[in-house]
């Protein structure tokens, strides 16, 4: 299907992510071929037709033998596995784990129960995100915690400058960084009763944000029932040497239905549900208000502040945010990030920060940012694509229906 939607999508994403402009490359930390790290599953990927590119100094899978189309759709209507080991996992433990934390994310930690996490946001002196991250409070001196892989010299970077300073008035915290580990993605219908032939313990009673240490194939498991697609799913976190043998498994029980998955999908997908993209969606200078994260500022946080551009964002929560994250319906190319959008008077009102064309819904999508006031479900607009216009329309999101595991 060269020139069709297909192709354009499957080209955009190996640019983007291999051989972005200027900008991309140095938010994503692109590396030679000869500096890339390479995860336990490296020579599973090859092996198995994984077409590697470099992405956030690793060499990660962006498609393999099926098409970024079919790997999108296989996703919602069987499952996929991805490795996500690039990304950082980390614990934080000791009695002061919690306030310690409290300084630097939005979210409510300490009214976490243990067993439940949430996404949260890490934030600078003027409110903006540094990164966005799940947390998860496995008891009340324990925190585990996984942060983006383009992100995790300045995160580890941040925490540690603030822990030292914590510590030094007495605080008792430390952390540990989980290289041991591997990390991956089990999503779609299909997940839970694939790895449910692989653990003695119900899943049905672990619910969409909870956590479990458990063993899953013979191996002790972190297990988070989350994931970055909008479907029903796990992040497992699994020792290294052990990470291989996890993935054939998983395979094996799911009898083919299950495929691994690149880049390329989980990129479609996780746009589809209408998630950020830190780099993309999110970045220093927004905040997570305007990025339409509110929900994640828990309702003590609101009222009490003490992390890092409280004041600023406590403002935006009391007076609007002066821009907001929408959705977007176009005609025409799919949009791409930063792709001006204009009302209908020909006036610019915001920027297109992610786009493509939806596999699942066989329409384009688009997020981006527009001014407040011009952000209402139905507002009519143009979105330049190679500075033509074209119709267009803002839309909520998720885009496709998220299937979350949660109690009835």
């Amino acid at each position: 299907m060269r020139g069709g939607s297909l192709w354009q999508l499957g080209q955009s994403m190996t640019r983007r992510l291999a051989q972005s402009d200027k900008k991309a490359v140095s938010r994503r930390c692109f590396a030679s071929d000869a500096d890339l790290k390479k995860t336990a599953l490296y020579d599973f990927h090859v092996a198995h037709g994984g077409k590697m590119v470099p992405f956030a100094g690793w060499s990660m899978p962006i498609q393999y033998k099926d098409s970024i189309m079919d790997s999108t759709v296989n996703c919602r209507v069987n499952g996929s596995l991805f490795d996500v080991a690039h990304m950082c996992g980390l614990s934080l433990k000791g009695k002061d784990c919690v306030p310690f934390l409290e300084t630097l994310v939005v979210a409510d930690v300490a009214g976490l129960a243990p067993g439940t996490g949430s996404l949260t946001v890490f934030t600078n002196e003027k409110g903006g995100a540094i990164d966005d991250s799940v947390i998860t409070k496995v008891t009340d001196e324990h925190i585990y915690l996984v942060v983006n892989a383009g992100c995790r010299d300045k995160d580890l970077a941040h925490i540690e400058e603030h822990m030292k300073a914590f510590k030094s008035k007495g605080g008792d915290v430390s952390w540990h960084i989980h290289d041991e580990r591997s990390l991956l993605a089990l999503q779609g219908p299909l997940a839970a009763p694939v790895l449910q032939h692989l653990t003695k313990e119900d899943l049905s009673k672990l619910y969409f944000g909870q956590f479990q240490i458990l063993d899953i194939n013979g191996s002790t498991c972190f297990l988070t029932r989350t994931g970055y697609t909008g479907e029903d799913g796990f992040e497992i976190s699994v020792p290294s040497e052990h990470a291989v043998d996890l993935a054939k498994a998983i395979l094996e029980k799911s009898e083919g239905k299950v495929r691994l998955t690149g880049l390329g999908a989980r990129d479609s997908l996780r746009l589809e549900a209408g998630l950020c993209l830190y780099g993309n969606d999110m970045e220093q200078h927004i905040s997570p208000v305007e990025a339409g994260l509110t929900w994640a500022i828990g309702k003590r946080r609101r009222a009490e502040g003490g992390f890092l551009g409280a004041d600023v964002i406590l403002k935006q929560l009391q007076d609007g945010p002066t821009i907001r994250r929408v959705g977007f319906f176009s005609s025409g190319p799919p949009a791409r990030s930063h792709s001006e959008v204009h009302d209908e008077s020909g006036n610019k009102i915001g920027e297109i920060t992610s786009g493509g064309f939806s596999p699942n819904l066989k329409k384009n999508i688009a997020m981006g940012y527009v001014k407040s006031g011009q952000h209402k479900n139905g507002t009519k607009v143009k979105i330049l694509v190679r500075g033509k216009p074209y119709e267009g329309n803002i839309t909520k999101m998720p885009f496709v229906a998220t299937k979350y595991y949660k109690p009835s």
